[in-house]
C-alpha cells in the first residue's frame, strides 16, 4: 500500500511547479485561452460585487470592516484557482518559464493580452448582470452609493499611488499563487489564498481586474439620479470612461505587472531555477 504524501512541496518543487504551469498557458489555444480568461474576470467580479455588499453597511471601524470585505473578496482567487481560470495579475508569474527559455517573450506577451482582454470580458458580464439584477437598489440604494463611492475613489489617484498601489497588490497576489504551488489539497489552497488577498484588500491596494468591475460599476450608478443624490454633491467628474483608464487602469496594471514578474516570478527563479538554466545552456 503506497504511503500518502500531505507534506507541503518545498520551495524548489514549487517553482518547477510554476514554470510547468507557465509552459501550459503559453501554449494554450486561443479559444481555450481567452475563455480561461472570461472565467477569471467573472470570478472576480464576483468577488468584488460580495466586498461591496458586506461593506455597505458596516457598522465597524473601518480596518475591521475592510478586514471583513478583503475575507470575502477572496472568493475570487479562491474560484479562479480551484474551479480553473486564467487571472492576467497571477500570469506574470510566467515570466519563470520565459527566463528559462521555455518559449518565447512574444509568446507569453500575446497571452498577457488575450488574458487581459478576456478578463475584461467576463468583469463587464458580472457588471452588466448585476446592473439588471437591481442588486445596486438593495436597502434603499446604500449598496450602489457603496459602490459608487468605491468607483470614484479609485479614479482620483495620483499616478504614483495608483502605480505602486498596483505593484504592492500584485506582489501579494503572486505571493498567494505562489502558495498554492506548494499545497497539495483544496483546503491547503484556500488557506494559502485567505491572508494575502485579505492582506491587499484590507489596505486598499490596487487590482487592475477587480477595477475592471469596481469602475465600469460606476460608470453606471453615475447616471442614476436617485444613487447620485446620496452623495451630497461629491465630485464624480473624473467618473468617466477617460478617467478609468488612464487614471486608474494604465498605471495600475503597469504596477500589477512589476509587482508581479519582477518582485514575485523574477526574485523566485534567480532563486530556484536560475542555476539549473545556465548550466543547460552551458552543455
Amino acid at each position: 500500500m503506497e504511503e500518502t504524501i500531505t507534506d507541503a512541496y518545498m520551495p524548489a518543487e514549487m517553482a518547477k511547479r510554476a514554470e510547468a504551469s507557465a509552459i501550459r498557458k503559453a501554449n494554450r489555444d486561443l479559444i481555450s485561452a481567452f475563455f480561461l480568461a472570461v472565467q477569471a474576470g467573472s470570478f472576480v467580479a464576483f468577488g468584488a460585487a460580495l466586498y461591496t455588499h458586506v461593506i455597505h453597511d458596516s457598522s465597524m471601524g473601518v480596518g475591521f470592516t475592510k478586514l471583513i470585505g478583503g475575507l470575502t473578496f477572496s472568493l475570487g482567487l479562491i474560484l479562479v484557482i480551484i474551479a480553473g481560470a486564467d487571472l492576467f495579475t497571477g500570469d506574470t508569474l510566467m515570466v519563470m518559464g520565459c527566463f528559462s527559455r521555455k518559449f518565447k517573450i512574444r509568446q507569453m506577451l500575446q497571452s498577457w493580452l488575450r488574458v487581459f482582454l478576456g478578463n475584461f470580458a467576463g468583469s463587464m458580464c458580472i457588471v452588466m448582470l448585476v446592473y439588471f439584477s437591481g442588486h445596486w437598489t438593495n436597502n434603499g440604494g446604500a449598496v450602489g452609493v457603496t459602490a459608487l463611492k468605491i468607483a470614484n475613489a479609485k479614479v482620483n489617484l495620483t499616478f504614483m499611488q495608483a502605480l505602486s498601489s498596483g505593484m504592492l497588490c500584485n506582489i501579494l497576489v503572486c505571493l498567494a499563487i505562489w502558495l498554492c504551488y506548494s499545497a497539495r489539497s483544496v483546503t491547503d489552497k484556500i488557506l494559502a489564498i485567505i491572508f494575502p488577498i485579505t492582506a491587499f484588500v484590507a489596505m486598499g491596494f490596487e487590482h487592475s481586474i477587480a477595477n475592471m468591475y469596481f469602475i465600469p460599476a460606476g460608470l453606471l450608478l453615475k447616471t442614476n439620479p436617485e444613487i447620485v443624490s446620496q452623495l451630497n454633491g461629491a465630485d464624480l467628474s473624473n467618473l468617466t470612461v477617460p478617467g478609468f483608464i488612464v487614471k486608474n487602469l494604465i498605471p495600475v496594471t503597469i504596477g500589477n505587472m512589476v509587482g508581479g514578474a519582477i518582485f514575485v516570478g523574477t526574485i523566485y527563479w534567480i532563486l530556484y531555477l536560475r542555476k539549473q538554466t545556465t548550466e543547460k545552456a552551458n552543455h
